[in-house]
């Protein structure tokens, strides 16, 4: 499977990420009278609903662009998009329009254009969805580093059985023959300098 595609995604949900944060802090700062109201799932104001959130977009934000272990990085951002869509599921099982939090809609609380711009940031948190489900299984998955035959002395071919382990520095997992056990290789989603 090929990965490249999963930094540049992580870097992009990272960028996006911290701009609804900001987003959410601008909300939270503001002086409607609707952020005292009740946040429909949560219970308490959502002023400080919008705060909340906006601290974890931030903080996951951080660690996306930040951050150098590309599989903490795409599960966290699993975890976010699903707890976003888990809320918007509830918000329609409940018969409350997303449009009506400041949680569920990025465009309302700043009174933005509903067009094309207000589909696209509806689509935001599939996008972080999508993209997060998909790079997990290419990262558990994905064809194991290649070992230098010249650390190992040999022809870089063995009979011996194959292991498994997660990379110390981002962990993704590494497939080796059992011979290659204490060999060092260059991780291929290591940053380079």
């Amino acid at each position: 499977m090929k990965t490249k595609w999963i930094k540049p995604f992580v870097c992009s949900a990272g960028a996006i990420l911290l701009g609804a944060a900001a987003i959410r802090f601008i909300i939270a700062a503001g002086s409607a009278k609707t952020l005292d109201l009740p946040e429909p799932m949560l219970g308490f104001p959502i002023r400080y609903a919008a705060l909340a959130v906006g601290v974890f977009e931030l903080l996951i934000a951080l660690v996306c662009l930040f951050g150098k272990q590309v599989g903490l990085q795409t599960s966290c951002l699993a975890w976010l998009a699903t707890n976003f869509i888990a809320y918007w599921i509830c918000l329609l099982a409940t018969h409350c329009h997303p449009q009506a939090t400041c949680i569920g809609s990025l465009t309302d609380p700043l009174r933005l254009s509903r067009g094309t711009f207000g589909f696209i940031m509806a689509l935001l948190p599939l996008y972080l969805l999508v993209g997060s489900y998909a790079a997990l299984p290419c990262l558990w998955f994905g064809k194991p580093a290649p070992l230098a035959a010249t650390e190992h002395g040999g022809d870089g071919r063995s009979s011996l059985p194959e292991l498994k382990m997660p990379c110390p520095g981002c962990g993704t997992h590494i497939q080796f023959p059992a011979d290659y056990a204490g060999c060092r290789t260059q991780c291929r989603f290591a940053r380079e300098p």
